[in-house]
């Protein structure tokens, strides 16, 4: 069996996903002789599907899932993590403002602690980030707000970096209904309510990717992941795991 899939989310990352996908290969292998990379191409409009065919045809380890319309993140992450065959599945975000070589160290610490999630948090103390104060202070109210929805111990639900057991996630996965920005802190939520254990690491964070660092997280996504958050303690809390009414 394959030990690691890295699942890659893409959408109009242009010319530079060819050279991040080759990278993420380059650093992987230094850690990982069994792996595969699935980059999926959700919607894109620009060149990103033809830099991800060019990736594949470079290196057979690179796998590509790709369709037309736009359906947001968690659903592109979803898709490709339900077609890992593979011990353990992550996920990356396609900009490497995360660098690939943090998997290493989640993979050892799921190994030896027998945890079934390993997420990076940028507000672990041993985090090196370089981001916008104002990102900052939107990441700590968003973890008081997700403390207060769904009480979950940890304290970073967004970085786009999380290992996963992959026979535990697929289950949880083919439940889950939240498809954008919201779909990190859903799959949390499902796994914390199953009992899974969930484990914070450091990570290094670059927050260079766009000139004048343009997230592309905008406010409107905010206010979608705002209202999303509540859908989902909603659903929860009026459904069991699998989607039965309770009662």
């Amino acid at each position: 069996m394959t030990k690691l899939t890295v699942v890659m989310p893409v959408y109009n990352e242009g010319e530079r996903v060819y050279r991040n996908l080759i990278e993420t290969v380059t650093q992987i292998e230094k850690f990982c002789s069994s792996f595969r990379i699935i980059a999926v191409n959700d919607g894109s409009s620009d060149e990103s599907e033809q830099e991800i065919e060019r990736a594949v045809a470079a290196d057979n380890r690179i796998a590509m899932i790709s369709y037309k319309n736009n359906k947001g993140k968690g659903y592109a992450v979803r898709r490709g993590m339900l077609a890992a065959k593979s011990e353990f599945t992550a996920f990356l975000d396609a900009d490497l403002e995360i660098p690939p070589y943090l998997l290493d160290s989640m993979l050892s610490r799921a190994e030896e602690s027998g945890a079934d999630i390993v997420i990076g948090s940028k507000m672990h103390k041993d985090s090196k980030v370089e981001y916008p104060f104002a990102r900052k202070i939107l990441s700590y109210g968003y973890y008081i707000y997700m403390k207060i929805l769904f009480g979950l111990k940890v304290k970073d639900t967004q970085t786009g970096i999380k290992l996963f057991r992959t026979e535990k996630i697929k289950p949880v996965l083919k439940v889950m209904k939240t498809s954008r920005f919201s779909f990190d802190i859903e799959i949390l939520a499902i796994a914390s309510k199953l009992g899974y254990s969930i484990e914070e690491m450091p990570v290094v964070v670059n927050f260079s990717r766009n000139k004048g660092n343009r997230s592309k997280i905008s406010i409107k996504s905010i206010a979608e992941m705002v209202r999303d958050s509540i859908r989902i303690k909603i659903h929860l809390s009026r459904r069991d795991i699998y989607g039965k009414s309770k009662g």
